[in-house]
């Protein structure tokens, strides 16, 4: 900001006012030498009187001179202030700048979360900060980083949307101490507080929320504006992580049922089976079908038959660890992958997942089984195709054999080289 542009900002009463008394100061110093030189050419009876004026001229031209300067050094003061003003607005803008510009390298919320805190520090040393998500399923909002609270607010783990005020009105809501202000029912602190919603194209993806480390209200109070800048920033990162995380779940995922694709099982497969070798580990799979299928869906209509596989599907994932991976190899056939399970344990797990999917029969109302075909490396194979091969082999014997009933993979014959002796000449 150029001194024009203070100037011209300036009070223009106050412009006024010394432009006043500078013409006040000029006057009185001119009639006090015109009273200076007149005293020469009047006759001493009224030499007194002039003396008089000339020192009462004199006397205003002095307390001119000083009101000029004190309206000066006041005048500089707010020149200065309003210079200050100017540098930590230009410093805010940079500063939030940089933050969008980072928060556009971050990979999660995480991420996200952390270049805030480093900013809110800088901008609101004052406040206290939290970071809320919604979860996939949108019911509620995740804790995701929180950042020099005070002693007198602690975030809760989670919280939802019905008791914000500042989600439910889709504006920024301050939280104070007294108990005659409104307050969200998951408000639960000692200090004033302000949650400011995180919208971006009409949707909402989180809550910011800033405590004042005062106490009394103060410094949140000064930070509105800012923690709107700071929420509007964040929730355009947030937004791109939320699409970019949907587009990375549609290319691994199965749309209908939610389990992993088939791409993604191949890529894991082969993980797995590298850890097995390194540790010297086995790796099963488990193959399944459900059984009659078709005829459910010709009986019941194709959106009983894919209520029914996404049950299936559910009561599966509900059976593993979560380092087991459940994905769907193609129409109703599934996969499970077991690392560090030997054949022994996949057949007792697949036995179990069994019974799950039996139990169906009641709640979908419909017949609901499956056949499994167990397989494990390298008890019964020697390589990821053969693993394959051989879980899928296993599940047409237990298709043939009934159906609704697990079946073990024969195992591999291992065949030991002797080595040969060469008769010495």
């Amino acid at each position: 900001m150029t001194g024009t542009d203070i100037q011209a900002d300036f009070d223009p009463l106050s412009g006024k006012i010394i432009k006043t008394i500078r013409i006040a100061m000029q006057i009185g110093l001119l009639l006090a030498v015109l009273g200076t030189i007149l005293e020469a050419f009047v006759a001493p009876q009224q030499r007194f009187l002039l003396m008089g004026m000339t020192l009462a001229c004199l006397t205003v031209s002095i307390v001119s001179g000083i009101l000029l300067a004190r309206f000066r050094k006041a005048e500089t003061r707010e020149k200065s202030r309003m210079l200050q003003q100017q540098l930590e607005a230009q410093e805010q803008i940079e500063e939030l700048f940089g933050l969008t510009d980072t928060l556009q390298s971050a990979d999660g919320n995480e991420d996200a979360a952390q270049v805030l805190a480093a900013s809110g520090r800088r901008l609101l040393p004052g406040c206290g900060g939290a970071l809320y998500v919604f979860n996939n399923s949108r019911d509620r909002l995740d804790l995701v980083n929180e950042w020099d609270m005070p002693d007198g607010y602690s975030p809760v783990a989670s919280l939802t949307p019905s008791n914000c005020w500042a989600l439910k009105r889709g504006k920024d809501h301050l939280n104070e101490v007294h108990e005659d202000c409104l307050q969200c029912s998951h408000y639960v602190g000692e200090v004033a507080s302000i949650e400011v919603p995180m919208i971006a194209r009409g949707k909402v993806y989180g809550l910011l929320i800033l405590a004042d480390r005062g106490g009394d209200g103060a410094n949140v109070d000064r930070a509105r504006r800012v923690a709107r800048a700071l929420a509007d920033s964040t929730s355009l990162a947030l937004s791109n992580i939320s699409l970019r995380e949907q587009l990375r779940t549609q290319t691994l995922r199965d749309p209908m049922t939610g389990l992993y694709n088939r791409r993604y099982m191949e890529d894991a497969l082969e993980r797995f089976i590298a850890t097995a070798r390194r540790k010297d580990q086995s790796t099963a799979a488990l193959m399944i079908d459900l059984d009659n299928f078709k005829k459910l869906n010709d009986e019941h209509g194709h959106a009983k038959g894919d209520a029914v596989l996404k049950e299936v599907a559910a009561q599966l994932v509900a059976a593993v660890r979560p380092s087991d991976i459940v994905c769907r190899y193609g129409g109703e056939e599934l996969l499970v992958l077991l690392p560090d399970c030997n054949l022994q344990e996949a057949a007792e797990r697949a036995e179990q997942m069994r019974s799950r999917v039996a139990s169906l029969s009641q709640t979908m109302d419909c017949p609901v089984s499956a056949s499994f075909g167990v397989s494990a490396m390298p008890e019964c194979s020697h390589s990821a195709s053969e693993l394959l091969s051989s879980a899928d082999a296993a599940l047409y014997v237990a298709k043939d054999a009934g159906k609704d009933q697990v079946r073990i993979a024969p195992k591999a014959v291992t065949t030991e080289r002797t080595p040969k002796l060469v008769a010495s000449s």
